[in-house]
């Protein structure tokens, strides 16, 4: 299995911990300090090494941190996590705080008196975010740049990532590394600059064309790279890697040790681009001192990797084609075996990875299954270890959240599933959460629109019933990368204009606390519209193309909320679905699948 199902985070140990911590910061004179979720890398997953929130406090979200103070300790968390934040850390001496509704500058000059001093690691935390700080706090309070605390009361801390490099290959990346690396250094020579700092692992992975198995599932090798205006780049990374990946890498790509980095910048000319949002600020800070010219500016990888090529998007067809089989065969044994039965989630997750092994082109999950039934699929991210595993109960909803990694895609796909008949308003939610899904999948609008203009589509049948979703309607997918993948994303504060290429996800979703969670989510990749009759030829529109191709199930769909349009989108759906898993199906499955693809 590639997912396993035991406690990985212990909030008994949380207040012993916090209280070494505490003697550490009353050593160095420092009133707070701050434990981000992030690593130097800024990636939303990280290596155990990396955990150190979930070693504090106990809560293993993949978004968040916590600032301790002498007598209190935040843990800010954003709407996803609200109910796992409570299930999982020590409340009488961890208070979970409402973020990003509260900053963490206002909380601290509502926590200390004036005058005192804020810790951080400034590997940990971006140049935006300490600048961001720095206004809030004014002149009341003094960051300080700190060794890491937490590490030196960490005595077990587990030993960085040293794992294998593999290449590759064009056939799935589309476009030559060696390509990749001179189109980026004529945009940096047309700039005025000599280089890019590059500490992204995905970005270094796709510029380089190059996986690893550093963080799971999500297939980077950590390290930093700095892309110089000739095209060469210098990678610094574990000096433990397999040398031989210099053979796929060229000349034009210098290995060096990772601790070699600060010396690598140093000795850099400047002006050299770094990425305000992303780059740790001992970044910027070594660039200073070093008397170092810097602009900043995004990651100039960023928007290349999020517009994949004709080879990328034809490769997350294929692979979403082999997932959906996956889907079909679990969703007929679902079916076959669930009801009256006594199935747990861990059967559930179980089952669902058999299937996507039985192909043997599955390299990986894409994240850790989330399979939550009744109450625990209210909890958004839930995941399920031997002491939280339930049996599915007659009435009940489950979400079933999962992905995979192949070699020619990435995958992320939810479906909500009936455990026997359920009430009629965890119909009519889940009607309710369709229409949005159908509203994204056949939106159509002007280029130079972000996903900030798209959001209330998902929303709109939602708001009709004072109901909500407390997590973005999609987020960016790469290409045998990270499952999520910025800077594209479908959501009320993203800006980023969405371009051809991008994929994303469309998982609109309610969430009922105690009660019931509803989510559906395909991916969805942008393409250019075409021009209907009697439409403007000069006006540029963009809609999105369905890569996900499994049955939504009928049974929860009040028909009679649904409006013409929308029916016809489901039927149409459907038919596409049965049409083109046709031939790839065992015999039960495909007689399911004819089932469930029914039209309305």
């Amino acid at each position: 299995m590639f997912q396993s199902f035991e406690t990985t985070a212990d909030p008994t140990q949380g207040p012993a911990r916090l209280a070494r911590l505490r003697d550490l910061m009353a050593r160095d004179g420092l009133d707070a300090f701050f434990v981000p979720r992030a690593d130097a890398h800024q990636g939303e997953y990280v290596a155990a090494c990396d955990a150190r929130l979930a070693w504090l406090t106990g809560f293993t979200g993949s978004a968040g941190f916590a600032i301790a103070l002498a007598a209190n300790t935040g843990v800010f968390i954003d709407g996803r996590y609200r109910n796992q934040v409570r299930a999982q850390v020590d409340l009488d001496h961890f208070t979970p705080v409402h973020w990003p509704e509260t900053q963490p500058g206002p909380w601290l000059l509502d926590q200390l008196p004036d005058g005192g001093k804020v810790g951080f690691d400034p590997w940990l935390h971006t140049a935006a975010e300490i600048e961001k700080l720095q206004t809030a706090l004014g002149d009341r309070f003094a960051l300080v740049a700190s060794e890491n605390l937490v590490d030196q009361i960490w005595k077990d801390r587990p030993a960085a990532p040293q794992g294998h490099i593999t290449p590759h290959p064009i056939e799935f990346a589309g476009l030559s590394h060696g390509d990749k690396r001179a189109n980026l250094a004529a945009a940096l020579r047309d700039a005025g600059q000599k280089a890019a700092i590059l500490t992204l692992s995905d970005s270094i992975a796709w510029l380089l064309n190059i996986r690893g198995d550093d963080i799971p599932h999500i297939p980077v090798v950590q390290g930093f790279a700095i892309l110089h205006d000739t095209g060469r780049v210098d990678f610094f990374t574990h000096p433990a890697r397999n040398r031989s990946i210099g053979t796929h890498l060229g000349p034009d790509v210098r290995l060096y040790p990772d601790s070699a980095f600060e010396e690598g910048l140093a000795a850099l000319d400047g002006p050299v681009r770094v990425d305000k949002g992303s780059a740790p600020v001992a970044v910027s800070r070594i660039l200073d001192r070093a008397g170092i010219t810097i602009c900043w500016g995004d990651d100039p990888c960023i928007l290349p990797k999020a517009c994949k090529n004709a080879v990328e998007i034809e490769g997350a067809r294929q692979a979403h084609l082999r997932d959906a089989v996956a889907l079909v065969e679990f969703l007929t044994w679902f079916d076959g075996t669930v009801p009256g039965g006594s199935i747990t989630e861990i059967d559930i997750v179980t089952q669902l990875e058999t299937q996507r092994r039985a192909g043997n082109a599955l390299l990986d999950i894409s994240f850790e299954t989330i399979a939550g039934s009744g109450p625990n699929g209210a909890i958004m991210h839930y995941r399920v270890s031997e002491d939280t595993n339930r049996t599915l109960q007659d009435g009940d909803l489950i979400v079933v959240d999962s992905g995979g990694q192949y070699r020619d895609g990435t995958t992320d796909i939810t479906r909500t599933l009936p455990i026997g008949p359920v009430g009629d308003e965890e119909k009519t939610c889940f009607t309710r959460v369709l229409q949005g899904m159908i509203a994204i999948s056949r939106a159509l609008w002007p280029r130079g629109l972000a996903g900030r203009d798209l959001d209330a589509l998902a929303r709109f049948p939602l708001w009709l019933a004072h109901q909500d979703f407390n997590h973005g309607t999609g987020h960016g997918v790469g290409s045998y990368l990270s499952v999520h993948e910025g800077p594209q994303r479908i959501s009320k504060v993203s800006d980023v204009a969405l371009q051809p290429g991008m994929i994303l996800s469309n998982e609109p979703g309610y969430y009922r606390d105690g009660a019931f969670g509803i989510r559906l989510e395909n991916l969805i990749t942008v393409r250019a519209a075409e021009v209907p009759d009697g439409g403007d030829q000069d006006r540029a529109m963009l809609r999105f193309e369905t890569l996900t191709f499994t049955p939504i199930d009928r049974r929860l769909v009040v028909v009679e909320m649904l409006s013409q349009d929308e029916r016809a989108w489901l039927n149409a759906y459907h038919a596409q679905t049965l049409a083109v898993l046709a031939g790839k199906l065992s015999s039960p499955a495909q007689a399911w699948l004819e089932q469930a693809c029914a039209p309305l």
